[in-house]
């Protein structure tokens, strides 16, 4: 935490530096104050910081990237005459354990068009999720399982 703090100074202080006080600017700063600490990390006690980023960069695009995909998936069923839907509700085991993974996962998962998460059983441990496409249970399973859940919880813990 100090050392996102550090960097956060540092985009303030790029800002300031160059006179001019855009978020392009901030991430600029940000960046360039991102690497200033990487290469200086040996005085922190902490290298987690230098490893979350990439990977937190890295989860947003692939959000992005099945977002899209999704979006183009029921925008395809929509305008097209044949109906592809196989609805249906699928319990998913969890490996999320706090309530902020879940919330998060259970949140990522209705943000994508075509899911929707609908309830989280009382001992948190399986979620159930409603999908407008169900090829194969274990693979749509397996897609949130490896997909989803798993590169979550790279950035969480």
């Amino acid at each position: 935490m100090k050392t996102l703090l550090a960097n956060i100074v540092l985009g303030f202080t790029w800002m300031l530096l160059n006179s001019d006080l855009s978020y392009q600017n901030f991430l600029e700063g940000f960046f360039v104050g991102y690497l200033i600490l990487w290469v200086a990390k040996g005085t922190f006690s902490s290298n987690r910081y230098f490893t979350k980023i990439p990977k937190l960069i890295g989860f947003v695009f692939f959000f992005l990237y099945e977002l899209i995909l999704a979006n183009f998936k029921v925008a395809y069923d929509i305008i097209t005459p044949t109906n592809l839907m196989r609805p249906g509700v699928v319990a998913i085991p969890l490996d999320a354990k706090t309530d902020l993974e879940i919330t998060l996962l259970a949140n990522l998962i209705t943000l994508t068009p075509g899911t929707l998460s609908m309830d989280v059983s009382p001992d948190k441990k399986v979620i159930y999720v409603h999908s407008m496409y169900i090829e194969n249970v274990e693979e749509f399973r397996k897609e949130i399982k490896t997909g989803l859940e798993r590169k979550l919880l790279e950035v969480m813990r």
